[in-house]
Formats: C-alpha cells, sequence, structure tokens
C-alpha cells in the first residue's frame, strides 16, 4: 500500500455577490474566496495491486462520528468521478482527519472532494491536466474547483468557473492574519439559498453592479498609488448578500460582528452561507480580547481559530 497525507484548507468568501437564480435551480454568483491555511488532513492509502477485471473499492473513514461516510460524502464522489475521467481502476482508503465544522460555509466538503482529486492524480501520473481535473471538480460540486488554486481567486457561474487573481493582489492577501469564529449552530446551505430566493429580486445583487465592484477594488488595489501593506483595502472588498437572511434569523450573528467593529475595529463578515464568520486581523489586533468577546457573546462551544489565507 503506498500512502500519503494531504491538507484539505477551509475558505473564506471576501467578496460574495448572489445575482441571481439559474433555469437549472443553481445559482449564479460573483466571488472573491481565499483558502486559509488550517483545515482538514485526508489521507489517501492506495492499493497497488491491479486487476484486470474487477476496479478496486473505495472506502472512507473520519474521526467525526457526524460526517456520512458512504456515497453521500463528496470525496468518495470524487473518487467515482476520477475513475470515470481515467483509466485508475485500483482500490482507495481515504481517512479524513475533519477539523472544519459543517453547516460553517468554509467549503469543508468541498475542500476535502477537490483534495481527494489532487491526490488520486497524483498517485495515478496526473493523467489529467489542470484544465481535466477542473472539469471533473466541477461536476462533483460547485465550490470544488476553487481548491485546485493555490491562492486567492475569482469565482464565477454557480462557482466553476475559477480564474487567478493578479499576482500583485495574490501577494497582497496571502499571508493575511484572519480569525475565524463559529456559533454552535449550523446554517443549511439549501435554507440559505431557499431564503434568498424567497426575497427575489430584491435579495439578488445585480451581476453588473457585482462585477463593478470587483473591477473597482481591483483597480484601487493594483493601479497606481497601490497601498504598500499586505492588508492594505482588503477589507474594502468585503461584502456577502446572503447575510441578509441569516441575520434576520439568527441576531446573534449581526450583534456581534457590529459589536467587534465598534470596539476593536474589526472588518468582519459572515463567509458563504454562514454561519462562520471572520474577522480580518492586523499585527495590532488584540486576538486575545476579540476571542473572549466572542465567547461572551456565543458561549464556550463557539468555535475560534486564527490562521493566514494562503
Amino acid at each position: 500500500m503506498s500512502q500519503l497525507s494531504f491538507s484539505s484548507p477551509a475558505k473564506i468568501n471576501l467578496f460574495l455577490a448572489i445575482t441571481g437564480r439559474r433555469e437549472d435551480g443553481f445559482h449564479e454568483l460573483v466571488s472573491v474566496a481565499a483558502p486559509v491555511e488550517w483545515g482538514d488532513t485526508l489521507t489517501v492509502e492506495v492499493d497497488e495491486t491491479n486487476s484486470a477485471t474487477i476496479p478496486g473499492k473505495f472506502s472512507l473513514t473520519c474521526d467525526d462520528p457526524m460526517v456520512p461516510v458512504n456515497g453521500e460524502n463528496l470525496v468518495l464522489k470524487a473518487a467515482e468521478a476520477f475513475r470515470a475521467a481515467t483509466s485508475w481502476r485500483r482500490g482507495v482508503r481515504f481517512s479524513l482527519e475533519k477539523r472544519i465544522p459543517m453547516g460553517a460555509g468554509l467549503g469543508g466538503g468541498s475542500s476535502n472532494a477537490a483534495t481527494a482529486l489532487r491526490a488520486l492524480n497524483e498517485f495515478a501520473g496526473k493523467p489529467l491536466d489542470s484544465a481535466a481535473l477542473t472539469s471533473v471538480a466541477a461536476k462533483v460540486g460547485s465550490d470544488c474547483a476553487l481548491f485546485l488554486r493555490d491562492g486567492p481567486v475569482v469565482m464565477r457561474g454557480r462557482g466553476e468557473l475559477v480564474e487567478s487573481l493578479p499576482p500583485a493582489i495574490m501577494a497582497r492577501l496571502t499571508g493575511r492574519s484572519v480569525l475565524i469564529f463559529k456559533p454552535a449552530f449550523g446554517i443549511s446551505t439549501a435554507w440559505a439559498y431557499a431564503r434568498l430566493a424567497a426575497a427575489a429580486p430584491k435579495g439578488y445583487l445585480p451581476r453588473a453592479e457585482a462585477e463593478l465592484r470587483l473591477a473597482i477594488w481591483l483597480r484601487a488595489v493594483s493601479g497606481p498609488g497601490k497601498p504598500t501593506t499586505p492588508e492594505a483595502n482588503a477589507g474594502d472588498l468585503l461584502y456577502n448578500n446572503m447575510e441578509p437572511p441569516a441575520f434576520e434569523k439568527f441576531p446573534a450573528l449581526p450583534a456581534l460582528l457590529e459589536r467587534l467593529g465598534k470596539k476593536f475595529g474589526c472588518a468582519a463578515h459572515m463567509s458563504g452561507s454562514g454561519s462562520a464568520c471572520f474577522a480580518l486581523l492586523n499585527d495590532r489586533s488584540p486576538v486575545t480580547e476579540i476571542t473572549a468577546a466572542i465567547r461572551e457573546a456565543w458561549g464556550d462551544s463557539a468555535f475560534v481559530v486564527q490562521t493566514r489565507l494562503q
């Protein structure tokens, strides 16, 4: 057996504009998403024996009993999609060390699937190039493709159209310190999108406006007189129009974010469909005090981790 472990990072949405609903039921979006250094670990063990007639089996174990380990899990869906796209026939045992909470809007399942695809492609001798691997990832899940890039990206379509940011802007975001925090409750992605659709059209941000906001920020950061520090202007991008429906049902979310902004000057927002939120930090941010404020508001069960943007 050949065995290797791979990092499977969480992500945060620095900018998320849901622009409308498609005829196929998916939603169109424009987003800037950034993977972080912290996340899950996926161990991949490949059976080197090969049968000419019977493909090897895929299996999954996880240290979190709440995570399904059957065919519903995106890791196994990704493995089957990889097999369908290549001649890979070996059996694989996946072992997932789960740290990214579910119902958080941090992309844990999508990241696990993308990591499985990258790992299988490595073991198989890279039969799929970047474009082909991205195509397979898009079939597994809308957010999977972003995790095949190293660093912040712009996402469009339903999330499957991924474009790297200009190198100068990536350099400004990469390494930025961020505090991720989540209350004890999660938010169902399906519920969040259904609430957004129910409020249509006012809940959506028109595509032209979303693209204009993004373009203005890109010019401000990369144009003449651009900021000289890595964190400068990152907070100017922050936006998420999935916040209103979540905030209406869960007022504990906006109450804390407003408090952090007023008391500590934090640029804090919700990631994805929630319920996890994040605050951009700088060298002067009082992380201990901010963490204490989070636990005071949401209780000791609140999840808090400090990490950096990849």
